[in-house]
Formats: structure tokens, sequence, C-alpha cells
């Protein structure tokens, strides 16, 4: 395997830039294939900066002018590369540099910098996607006012939109072009940089601000499909609203503007005042979305307008600080998201999610800290990490400081550090400013990469009417750092009695436990408590307080116990799905071996109790009811993994509940069938998880469960619906699943975002033919190696949702994920990166699969004119 050549960007080489840009007047003249950038930039030396020669990121542009102070630049004061402009003779006091360069929008299908796609110009600068645009500083420490103009013929693009406030438009005379003018007044880096330019439709509304300024909203999507934007547009409204009143943070611009594509590598983008998004996350009707598309939908809004002040106002230094902004901004949004609808059922989600993402990159090779110390590609720290990880991390640094002491450490940083850009010391500072206590060990968070585990043993003395509580904790290597110190670990806990109520007025010595928190510091902690008259059940890690390993030495009855009693909502959940890993695990080892699996009858039990207790939210009752993944008892095994038996007992134990509840289940489907109207909101949304929860079981049970879920697919006036009937029936294999997957084709072949579910469930089936049938989806003239959507919905989940599949025994998943991702990495690498992450965790399958893995890596990695993207995946992934 031929080494990565591309140069290591260290943390702590990093220099202040030797120049800053303080205005930039850009000028572009639009065409599909030869767009004209005329940039105008007023540079000047960095008082704090090293000097030297100004030099300029480039990619992909003709130089087609350079004039320094209105005068030509002679060939001998410059210095033209591959990648970047060099000034050698910049003057030692403020000037004016102007750039003249063109591009091809219509060729670049990276989907970085500007491209034109359906028709539409649009622009990805984040992370460095700016330099393909103009020459400049791509760096976000470099901040600058803009004035953009933008001209375009009007037939081509009537709407042309920009960053800031819209200040001029008209049209060019003695032709059919026209222009608009737009102006932001606050300073930004060039990543936030965004140009909009097509023939769009437009959703309209105001919104009031708590200062009294009324703001015009605009969303902006493909004709035809204004009326998907009702809910995309509410959403914003609350999201504004809600920063007001959760962390005093008004919006400050006249407009705010999104606009939705349908070609798009990330999810969004929070540009100032003109967020671009993925089509799929802003438009929704009942007949095209599901319940979680609405969720997501209303959450992704939010965190791109949560960006204006942790992203925007406030931005990083330089990419290592990528958490200060992404990790906040994913808290906040969380925040926003349980606030508006079920706080326990949007806590339990977001473990569930940094379980299955964060943690297994955090156990495999890709592991690397919250804030990196180096990378070659930076688009590929777009991670779990750095997003959930470092939600988490402001969630701990709540818990620690208490809601006040939080709230008066983000007001001093919002005060602070408005309108620069700030490191996570920074941020971390004002925490300890504002409230007077230490937090230099805190910072091991941001330092050390790998999930901590904490065990946990309790035992209770009769005689003595103590309980002793000991915490031990360990962090695993990864790479780079095989030996890790121990960092302040925040455990929400309580001690429940015998009648299942929290214990309250507990003695202790310890001056680890304050207020229901135990802090765990170092190595280990004994905390004795005194006066209990009978055995408790600890309650530990409740709301799930840091982002760990727990485990602790609570026998099955604990467990039980807890599933029933436990006033945390989180631990109920979290003891059930508890009591299903061990069984999931002994029956997959059970399989493995031939032999048959056993249960613990009293676990059915339980949940036939908790879905049957009408007093539970039905959301939270549905997620009791929702198994551990397939890929949550891989990652929990952790070595020599074998998929096929996972699979199995998985399969067994759903079989088996759905039996043996069956009447309950049905009872609960019946009863939740609604003539009601459908609504997205949390209310509706729960009562539909439920039932459609219980459909997938019973439709597991035989005929007349599939039958069943069959009908519910015809019947069904809601995509939510519609797609939990034809996942149950794709689930099952059932010979009915053909037919009602081209039913769902011919009702929605013109609509691509919902054909995306229906590629991703053929994906994800799990039968010995699914090879085949993604391998023919590839060619099927709904296909489209262009769009990301497209290709995350088929070749996406297949490798990171359909580990049976994918992690076939003959190799073969691996090969057809390995031979496409090459094939897509020369037109759009950071697409084929991700594809690529799907690999992460082979070291962990038994060694015929482990093998097949380790030889597809190889073969990708010795392809050549393999990108710089896909290359560092692989690499690290083999190192």
């Amino acid at each position: 395997m031929a080494k990565d050549q591309t140069p290591v960007v260290r943390l702590q080489d990093y220099a202040p830039p030797a120049y800053l840009v303080d205005r930039v007047e850009l000028d572009f003249r639009l065409d599909p294939q030869s767009t004209r950038v005329r940039s105008r930039l007023h540079v000047r030396p960095n008082p704090d900066g090293p000097g030297g020669d100004l030099v300029l990121d480039g990619e992909d542009l003709e130089l087609t002018a350079l004039e320094l102070d209105g005068a030509p630049l002679a060939g001998t004061a410059y210095k033209l590369d591959k990648d970047r402009l060099t000034i050698t003779t910049p003057p030692e006091r403020a000037f004016v540099l102007d750039i003249g360069t063109t591009i091809d929008p219509s060729a670049n299908t990276r989907l970085m910098g500007l491209y034109r796609s359906n028709g539409v110009y649009c622009t990805q600068c984040e992370a460095e996607g700016f330099r393909r645009i103009t020459f400049f500083p791509d760096r976000p420490d470099v901040l600058a006012v803009y004035t953009v103009r933008i001209e375009a013929r009007a037939s081509d693009a009537p709407v042309l939109l920009s960053n800031g406030n819209p200040v001029g438009s008209g049209v060019v005379a003695g032709s059919d072009r026209h222009y608009a003018v737009w102006h932001d007044p606050h300073p930004k880096p060039s990543y936030l940089f965004a140009l909009v330019g097509g023939d769009l439709g437009r959703v309209g509304d105001t919104f009031v601000t708590a200062s009294g300024r009324e703001v015009t909203l605009g969303i902006y999507v493909e004709k035809g499909k204004e009326d998907r934007c009702d809910y995309a547009l509410e959403a914003l409204k609350r999201s504004m609203r809600w920063d007001e009143d959760a962390f005093g943070r008004e919006y400050d611009l006249d407009v705010f503007n999104i606009v939705a594509v349908s070609d798009f590598n990330m999810g969004a983008m929070e540009n100032k005042g003109l967020n671009v998004f993925n089509d799929k996350y802003v438009l929704a009707s009942p007949e095209t979305a599901t319940d979680t598309d609405y969720a997501n939908i209303e959450a992704i809004i939010a965190h791109e307008y949560f960006h204006n002040w942790t992203g925007n106002r406030i931005t990083c230094r330089d990419w290592f600080q990528l958490c200060l902004k992404e990790g906040l901004t994913v808290f906040r949004d969380q925040e926003f998201s349980a606030d508006v609808r079920s706080r326990a059922v949007e806590r339990i989600g977001d473990v569930r999610t940094l379980k299955a993402h964060q943690f297994v990159e955090d156990a495999g090779p890709l592991a690397h800290p919250v804030r990196p110390e180096t990378y070659k590609e930076i688009n590929n720290f777009y991670t779990a990490t750095v997003y959930e990880k470092g939600a988490e991390l402001i969630r701990m640094l709540k818990t620690l400081l208490g809601a006040d002491g939080f709230r008066a450490g983000m007001d001093l940083y919002f005060d602070r550090h408005d309108g620069t850009a700030a490191t996570i010391e920074d941020f971390i500072g004002c925490f300890a400013e504002a409230t007077g206590r230490k937090l230099d060990d805190f910072m091991l968070w941001y330092h050390q990469a790998g999930t901590p585990e904490v065990t946990a043993s309790g035992r209770y003395d009769t005689a003595a009417r103590t309980y002793e509580l000991t915490l031990e904790q360990t962090c695993p290597p990864t790479p780079g750092q095989p030996t890790k110190q121990p960092m302040p670990i925040p455990i929400a806990f309580a001690l429940l009695g015998p009648d299942g109520d929290e214990i309250t007025d507990l003695k202790t010595e310890s001056p680890a436990v304050r207020d229901g928190l135990i802090e765990l510091t170092g190595t280990r902690e004994r905390i004795v408590f005194t006066d209990l008259p009978a055995k408790p059940v600890p309650s530990l890690l409740r709301g799930f307080s840091a982002p760990v390993k727990l485990t602790a030495n609570l026998t099955d009855d604990d467990l039980l116990f807890a599933a029933a009693e436990d006033s945390d909502p989180y631990n109920r959940w979290q003891a059930v799905q508890s009591l299903a890993t061990r069984i999931l695990i002994a029956a997959q080892a059970a399989i493995a071996d031939g032999r048959t699996p056993e249960i613990e009858p009293r676990f059915l039990r339980s949940l036939e109790h908790t879905v049957e207790a009408d007093a539970l939210d039905p959301s939270f009752r549905a997620q009791v009811l929702s198994l551990p993944s397939e890929s949550d008892i891989a990652r929990e095994i952790g070595r020599n993994v074998d998929p096929d038996a996972i699979h199995g007992a998985d399969q067994w134990l759903r079989g088996l509940i759905g039996g043996e509840l069956g009447a309950c289940l049905t009872d609960v489907y019946r009863r939740f069938g609604s003539n009601l109207p459908y609504s997205p909101d949390a209310a509706g949304a729960g009562r539909r998880a439920l039932r459609n929860t219980a459909l997938g079981l019973i439709a597991g049970t035989g005929q007349a469960g599939i039958e069943t879920a069959e009908q519910h697919y015809r019947n069904a006036d809601n995509m939510t619906d519609r797609m939990a009937g034809l996942s149950a029936l794709t689930r099952q294999g059932a010979p009915e699943a053909d037919a009602a997957l081209d039913d769902f084709f011919e009702r929605y072949r013109t609509d691509p975002l919902v054909l995306d579910k229906w590629f991703s469930l053929q994906a994800t089936m799990t039968g010995a033919d699914t090879l085949d049938r993604v391998t023919a989806l590839m060619r099927h003239p709904a296909f489209s190696l262009s769009n990301p959507n497209r290709v995350r919905a088929l070749v996406g989940a297949f490798a990171a949702a359909n580990p049976t599949q994918f992690n076939r025994a003959d190799g073969a998943g691996y090969r057809l994920v390995a031979d496409f991702t090459l094939e897509i990495d020369r037109s759009n690498p950071q697409v084929a990166a991700r594809l690529l992450s799907a690999f992460r965790s082979w070291r962990v399958l038994e060694p015929v699969r482990r093998a097949a893995a380790e030889a597809a890596l190889r073969r990708i990695a010795g392809h050549e004119g393999l990108s710089r993207d896909s290359a560092d995946i692989v690499e690290r992934s083999l190192d």
C-alpha cells in the first residue's frame, strides 16, 4: 500500500494569518460553463502575524486579472501554483487587491465551491470551498465584511441571493441580464459565504424579534413544491423564538433566507442569513414525509439557525476547533427538540444515535479526540465525535455547573467573543470565570479519544445498614493515545427503595456526592451511604449524564425492578435495553453453537406491562418496545463478531415477543388506529410510533401478521403508516413485499425524495438476494451517481445499515462497496470517503470476514489516483 503523501496539518503549528482582509467586494457574472468572478480584497498586514508573502488559496481556477491598488501586477511580483497564488512583494501597509477568475460551475461534480445542478447555481464553501471560487486566505480566522453583486440572465436565474441584506437590484442595459447586490454587515470567514441563483419558488413570512424588529423570512424551493415548505417555515419561527427565550439570542439581519437544493453533499449549511439545505430537510407533506422526516426537518432547521450565534457571530479560529460550533449547536438543537417535543424520548433518541455512531467510531481505527490534534483532510472530521460527543461535553458542563452557572458562562462567551474566531480554551475559560470553578481537568474530554468505561459495584451490609458504592474508570487505548488520564465524570444518581421511590436525605461523608450527583474525578471512588434500612437499587448515570460505557453489578431482578419503577425515564428504558442485550448476546452465542436460545420469561412480562401502561407517553412506550439493533449487539460483543448469528438472535427474539405478546400488541395496534387527521406533532407521532412498532412485531408471527402489514400498507393515508407497512413486509422478506414495492414505485416515481426511501428499503433487506437487488438498482433509470441523496439511499444504506449483507462471509458486500466507492471517488471524493467509513469496525469481525474486509480496503488503498479524502480514511482504517 502506497502511503498517502498529503501533508499533515497540526494544531501545534497554528500561526495567525500574515494578512487580514477587512472588506471583500465580489462581482459574479454567472454562466453555466464560464462564470467570471471579480474579487476586490481590502488587505492589511496583521500586526500579530508572521509577515512575509501574502498567500492566497485557490483550486481549479483560471486567473484572468491581478491588480494591486489599481495597477496590474508584474509577473515577477507573484507566483501561481496548482493550489495557491502568492504575492511575493506585498506592501507593508493596507492595500487593495483585485483578482479575476473564471470557473466552470457545470463541471463541478464535487459540489464544493460554486456549482450548477438542475439549473440552479449554488455554493458550498465549508470547509475549504471558497478557494474554488476565487483566490483568498481561505481559513476561518480571516473575517471580512462582504458586498456581493450577482449578475445572470433573467430567464435562467430570476432569483439571485447572497448573504446579508439586499441593497440593490436592476437590469443590465441593452441585455437580457439582471443583477442583485447584497451586503452583510457582520464580519465572517470565507466558509460562510453563499450564493444561489435560479428559477425558484418562494414561500415567505415575517418574524418580529423580542426587541420589535420585523425580519422577512423566505424559503426558496423548486417550483411546484412550495406547498411542502409550511412545516419548515413554522419550525424556523419556533427556533427563532426559542433562542431568544432560552439563550437570549436575537436575530440580527433584516432577512433570513433558506434555499433547498436536491444535489448537496451535506444536510445543510449555516451561511450567514442564507442557509442552504438539502431539500430532504425542508420539503414535507403527510403524503411524502414520515414523522421522522418532520422531526429531522424541525431539528435541522433549528440547528442551522442556532449557528447564527454559535458558529457565525462567533466562529472557530481554526478547523481543530470545529466542535466549538458543531458540538455546541447540536446541544442547542437537542434542547430545542426536547422542549418542543418529549424531553425523555429526545434524550433516548440522542443516546441511541451517540452509541450507534460515536461509540463505534471511538472503538475503531477512526477514533479521534473531540478536538483533534492533526488531520490530513478536514472534511473527514465532520464526525459523530465532533458533533454528538461534542454535544455531550456541553451537556456535562451544564450538569457540573448547574443551569444558572451554565447560562452565566454562555452569556459571558457571547459578550466577550462576539465577532471573533475563538478556541475551546476561550469557551471553557468563560465558564471558569463566570462560576469561579477550575475546569482544567475538563479539557481532557477535548484532548483524549475513546469512550471511558465506568464500572460500578454496590454492596449492602444488612447489619451495618450501609450501602457501599465503588466506581472505577478506565479508557481504552486509541490511535496515537495508548494511555489515558482519568477524566471528570458527572454521574447523576439516585438510590431506589423497595417501594420504588427515590430515597431522600441520603447520608454520606463523601465529598464526591452533591445534590443527586457523583463527581468521579480519579480512577476510583468509594462512597458509603449510611442508615439505610433495606438494600437499595442504584439508578446510575441518570439521563445519561456522561458519554461513558457503564457496567454495574445489577442482577436481572434489579433491572426488572428498574424497568418497572425507576422515575428516571432514560434509566427505565436502559434497564429494558440491558436485559434485551443480555438475552440477545446469549442467543447469538447459542445460535452460533447450534443450540436453542433461552429467554427470561419475566422480561416478556415487563415489556407487556410497559406497553399496556397508558399513563406512559406512547412515544416512550415505543422506545421501550424497540429492541437494541443488530449493530448495538455487535458493539457490545466487541470481538469476533458474527453478523449472521446476531441477525438470527434478533429474528428469534422478535418472533418470540410477537407471539407471546400477541394479544397485547394486537390490542395496542387496534386502539391506536385513529381516525384523527394526520398531524406531525409529538402527540400524533407518538401514537403512530407505538402502533407501528407493534405492527413490526406482529408481522413476524406468521402469515396472519404479514396480511396485517399488507393491509396496513394499502390503507395508509400518510407516509409514516405507508412506510411502516412496507418496512414490515420487506423486513420479513415476504412474497407480498415485491408487489408492495412495485406499487410504491408507481405511486411516487416522480418524487425523488420519496424514491430515496424506496431505494433504502431494498438496500436494507436481509435476504440472500439483496446483493443482486442492490446491483440491479445501481442500473435502475432512477438511480443517479451524481445525486448524493440517491447514493446514500442505496449504497450508503447497504453499507451502513445492512450488517448481514454488507458483511457477507464471501466478501461480496465489501467488493460491491469498494468498486462503487472507487467509481464515485473520481467525481465526488467527499461522498466516497463517507461511504468508506462503513469499514470502520472491520477489526472486530470474526476472522473470515475480517480478512475479506481488509482485502477490500487494501485494494482501495492501492488504487492509483485515489482522492486525498478517501486515501485518508483508508489509511487510518488500516493503520
